[in-house]
């Protein structure tokens, strides 16, 4: 397996709002969709989303999984399915759970580093986000 590319950032926040102020009123980062029901903002810098945030809540704990930080990072492995194929039975091999999701624009796999850290392993799989950005915001059960 070779890492093409760094696909993007989630980054876990306290105030939506806030964040969503500084990424996109400060820093000028144009939004690509808003998904409402998992408080998170996707942002694009020409991909179908380079950088979102994710809403944890204001009094969110300093706690795993709950505390403001990064929530996950996303490298692209490839351009096909076989290929997200190829690496999943790298990772079965290596022993290494993982979590297959559709993501509508792309198929995922999410497993996490020696240290707990969740990464993205995803390869592209449609351009629909290029005329509906919240295409975005998906999360379905894959099967590969």
């Amino acid at each position: 397996m070779r890492v093409q590319a760094l696909g993007h950032v989630v980054l876990k926040v306290r105030n939506l709002a806030r964040a969503e102020a500084f990424y996109h009123g400060l820093l000028g980062m144009p939004v690509a969709t808003r998904w409402a029901e998992r408080g998170m903002t996707f942002f694009t810098l020409g991909n179908h989303h380079d950088f979102a945030i994710a809403a944890v809540g204001d009094d969110a704990p300093a706690a795993p999984g709950l505390s403001p930080g990064l929530a996950h990072i996303a490298f692209k492995v490839g351009d096909s399915l076989d290929d997200l194929r190829a690496v999943k039975r790298e990772m079965d091999s290596a022993g290494i759970p993982q979590r297959p999701v559709d993501h509508g624009v792309s198929q995922s796999l999410y497993v996490s580093d020696p240290d707990g850290n969740v990464v993205e392993l995803y390869v592209d799989t449609s351009d629909a986000w290029k005329t509906d950005p919240s295409a975005v915001a998906k999360v379905a059960p894959l099967d590969l």
